[in-house]
């Protein structure tokens, strides 16, 4: 059925309860905190099924993005299921581990310096003064679970009316046609258009100061690593809800 039919809203599966967590970036004292209010949640108002999706952009600019990573590859409790998207900070990541030199630049000066150096001072290795080499060494520090993990996100994640991407779609193109760097990277042709989808969309990428919800889109970063607000939007049913953190600002760049 497509977004606009009728009056029908976008609706998860009956019994199911989706989460999705906006933008983390290092800030892992605020995904323990989401976490909590999450469980708390669920204490409150038991569902028979949990997804927990998180939209990607989990490392840079916050000071604890192997840590944010450690969390995702944790057991979830059970009953839950976690999925994890890519970002386009994954995405710049992964280029200067495989290219310092030439994709490197960009990813530092992008809030990748914070990523370097929290995995530099959890080996216990100095940064020193070369932030591009500094890359180079990361790739022998790096924890191969994390690398995995790097590699292995996904772009998207359906579930009923909904659909889970980190930055947003092009419109007028077919899911199936969709190019993935668009997918972790889209800001204006996706954000100014009210095209129908065949979903509603919910994304992060784009930092407004509380979720966005337009007719065809939800967007819910909150700017977690600067704000100290990390927002998720609890889905279940023709429902939603939110729960967000009310941290420290981070005054992270």
């Amino acid at each position: 059925m497509s977004l606009f039919s009728g009056s029908a809203k976008p609706a998860v599966p009956e019994g199911l309860r989706v989460y999705a967590v906006g933008d983390v970036h290092g800030r892992v004292d605020l995904l323990d905190d989401l976490h909590a209010r999450i469980r708390a949640d669920l204490a409150r108002r038991p569902a028979d099924r949990v997804q927990l999706v998180y939209l990607g952009d989990y490392v840079d600019r916050g000071p604890d993005s192997p840590a944010v990573i450690d969390r995702l590859l944790a057991p979830p409790p059970r009953g839950w299921q976690r999925i994890c998207l890519g970002g386009n900070h994954e995405d710049m990541m992964v280029k200067a581990l495989a290219d310092p030199e030439g994709e490197g630049p960009l990813w530092l000066m992008n809030g990748g310096l914070a990523t370097v150096r929290a995995y530099m001072d959890e080996a216990g290795e100095a940064m020193g003064g070369d932030p591009v080499g500094g890359v180079t060494r990361l790739r022998t520090v790096l924890p191969a679970e994390h690398r995995a993990f790097l590699a292995g996100l996904r772009d998207t994640h359906r579930v009923g009316g909904y659909l889970f991407v980190h930055a947003g779609l092009r419109p007028g193109v077919p899911l199936e046609e969709q190019d993935p760097k668009e997918m972790r990277w889209i800001r204006r042709p996706f954000l100014n258009s009210d095209a129908d989808f065949g979903a509603f969309v919910v994304h992060g990428h784009t930092i407004t100061a509380k979720p966005e919800a337009r007719r065809n889109r939800l967007g819910i970063d909150t700017g977690a690593f600067d704000s100290g607000v990390l927002t998720a939007v609890a889905l279940e049913g023709t429902t939603r809800r939110f729960l967000a953190t009310d941290g420290a600002p981070g005054f992270y760049s």
